[in-house]
Order: structure tokens, then sequence, then C-alpha cells
């Protein structure tokens, strides 16, 4: 990873500061938008890492200043507590990808790729479909009918998971557990926003493909067997 990454606040967390190292990212924190429109690269920005946990007016007003103004970004990441989770309906479109802290590395260098990926790097394909639905595993891209869709790291994620278990229904624990891979402190509710961002991103002729099992959990695509009426669309 050459690009330049964009970082908030100044000093930088130190688990922060570590996993990026280790990670070969190079990057630049800054303590406000003034500073980041000052240290702008030439070719812009390759994506942020804005931390919103000590600081989230700061977080958020860079955040808008990164989206709004003149600034290149291609991807920004918000790094989030979980008692943080409700303020994020009202902000989606001032990030691309939201990451809960304290985070695992590994977790965080996976999601960095992910924001590289959105910068234009690819990979040799292999790919999964469903219908219309392609996924590219190695290059992090979906795409319906042709046309890309513009997935944050988790979505993917739980898409991919989907796609690769049609027809099985999961509860929004073993969804947890499955997809996110440890104890996530954001809960089920966690589960229901990815679902209804992905059901907006597939399109009103895609969404019914992520089903509701009522009293259970979720279903992607049709089951072996007919259906007994006891499944919903909305979350």
């Amino acid at each position: 990873m050459n690009e330049l990454l964009l970082v908030f606040p100044d000093p930088a967390p130190p688990l922060l500061a570590q996993t990026l190292d280790l990670s070969g990212v190079r990057w630049k924190s800054v303590g406000n938008a003034a500073i980041a429109m000052q240290y702008e690269p030439v070719d812009g920005w390759t994506g942020a890492v804005v931390c919103a946990d000590d600081d989230p007016e700061g977080a958020f007003t860079l955040c808008r200043t990164l989206r709004k103004g003149d600034s290149r970004v291609e991807s920004i990441l918000l790094l989030i507590t979980g008692a943080q989770l409700h303020d994020l309906e009202h902000r989606e479109d001032l990030f691309d990808d939201f990451c809960l802290t304290p985070f695992h590395p590994k977790e965080l260098e996976a999601r960095l790729r992910h924001l590289m990926f959105r910068a234009g790097r690819a990979g040799s394909p292999e790919v999964a479909s469903y219908g219309e639905l392609v996924l590219n595993f190695e290059t992090y891209q979906a795409g319906v009918s042709g046309k890309p869709l513009d997935l944050t790291y988790m979505e993917y994620e739980l898409l991919k998971f989907f796609v690769t278990h049609p027809g099985k229904v999961f509860t929004r624990e073993q969804l947890l557990s499955r997809v996110w891979g440890y104890e996530y402190y954001g809960g089920a509710r966690t589960v229901d926003v990815h679902v209804r961002r992905l059901r907006a991103k597939l399109g009103e002729e895609n969404a019914n493909l992520i089903q509701t099992v009522r009293s259970v959990g979720y279903r992607f695509g049709q089951s072996r067997w007919p259906a007994a009426g006891g499944t919903a669309r909305d979350a």
C-alpha cells in the first residue's frame, strides 16, 4: 500500500497507529479539517480513517468537510463505539464504512484493503453468483445485472455470506458470530442496520433476495421448501 491515508485525530490512537504501520500504510494524522486541507496530496487522499469515539463532533465535522469540500477522498472509514451506533442513521452520507472500537487489528487491516480496492486496485478474480448478482472475492466488488454496487466492507461480507449460504435461515446472533466473527458490541441491531442498507443498495427489484423470517432471522434467496406465509421483507 503506497497511497497516503488521512487519519484523525492527531496524535492517532496508539493501536491504530501500530496497526497502520504494521500494514505498511503511509498515513498522516491531522487534528482538524483545516490541517487536512493544508496537507492534502496532489492526487488527493486515498482514504480516511476517522476516530469518532473521543471527539465525535470534530470527527463528523471533518467527514462533512471531506464530503462537501474540494478535497478528493476515495473512502472514509469511521471508528466508533457501540454506544454511538444510533448516531449513524442520520449521518450515513458522511462515511462509506464504519468499524466498532476497540477493534481487532486483523479486521482493520481487512477494511483497509477494502479502502484500497475502492481506490482502484484489482486482483485475480474469484467469483460467486446468485441470479444476476455477482461477487468478486478478490476485489471486494459486487454487481447486479452488470451494474456495480457501492458496498461497505461489512455490507460486502454479509452479502458474501448470504450468497454462499442461499436458502438457509440464520438468526441475528448466528450472523453476528459467522460474519463479524466475534462477540460484537453492536448487538443484533447491527445486523438489522446492515440488512436495511443492503436492501436499499440492491434496489427494489432485488431487495426481496434478503427475506425476514419472523421471530427467527433472515434468509437469502429461495428455500427448498414452499413458503408457509412466515416471511416479510421489512426488517
